[in-house]
């Protein structure tokens, strides 16, 4: 009798356990509408390290301190918090371009992403560095810009203003509102 009232209570136990677990699954949407709604991310990661390749062939790396993934909003969206630096690869091999800052926001469905804090791009080729306080990069047009204040050094002149657009390797640009000097030829006035 003592044996049988045993197994009545673990196996009653047993049932229960089992319910409860069955009963505590929640679907992907769920998770993400809660994450969403606390204002918290999908994910996160520290210290990455992320290469991009196409074809076989490297094309950027990515180093960032602290990684947030946002996709869970209606705007999804990528944070790195604190700063990140990107290099793109050309065909060759070789570093082209090194794009830094303190702080970036990168848009999933615009594919538009905004950095600040000390941002810097170099050109390794041409020698050229661009440095402000916000850029936005329009990476489907391969396009940078800013309205923010910048100086821009080439390995002939360096130039401050207020405002410039440029390709992301820098070889073709508009400066706003300059001053410094810059040499020229009569053929580029």
């Amino acid at each position: 009798m003592l044996k049988s009232t045993k197994h009545i209570y673990n196996s009653i136990a047993t049932i229960c356990l089992v319910a409860m677990f069955f009963s505590c699954t929640n679907s992907k949407k769920e998770v993400r509408d809660f994450l969403a709604d606390k204002n918290l991310p999908v994910g996160s990661a520290v210290n990455i390290y992320h290469v991009h390749k196409d074809s076989g062939r490297i094309t950027s790396k990515t180093k960032a301190p602290v990684f947030y993934d946002y996709s869970n909003k209606k705007h999804s969206y990528k944070e790195f918090p604190k700063g990140i630096e990107i290099v793109t690869i050309n065909k060759s091999g070789i570093d082209s371009t090194t794009i830094s800052g303190n702080y970036a926001l990168a848009y999933d469905d615009t594919k538009v992403s905004e950095i600040r804090g000390n941002v810097v791009i170099i050109n390794h080729s041409k020698q050229t560095k661009l440095e402000t306080n916000q850029l936005f990069w329009d990476q489907k047009e391969h396009y940078f810009f800013t309205e923010d204040g910048f100086r821009f050094t080439t390995p002939e002149s360096v130039i401050n203003g207020f405002g410039f657009e440029s390709s992301e390797d820098l070889t073709k640009w508009i400066a706003k509102d300059i001053t410094g000097d810059i040499e020229t030829t009569q053929k580029d006035i």
